[in-house]
């Protein structure tokens, strides 16, 4: 039996969000403060679906600062 992948809350996503835009608008402090506010739960499911992406928090914030927010 499968263990079921976590579920991100509802103001986990809006934090994330707005985490992502911070970083792409150059504001990492901004983005710091919108990630202290998720909660471990949406944690682990954040975690889980960025690493079967093949990927992690510090590179979609990356990306973001790279790109504007805009994927190229």
């Amino acid at each position: 039996m499968t263990t079921p992948v976590p579920g991100i809350r509802p103001m986990a996503a809006v934090h994330l969000r707005e985490a992502l835009e911070a970083a792409a608008n150059g504001k990492p402090a901004t983005a710091l403060a919108a990630l202290m506010h998720i909660d471990p739960h949406s944690w682990t499911a954040i975690e889980t679906r960025l690493n079967g992406l093949g990927t992690d928090l510090l590179d979609a914030l990356a990306l973001a600062n790279r790109t504007g927010g805009t994927p190229r």
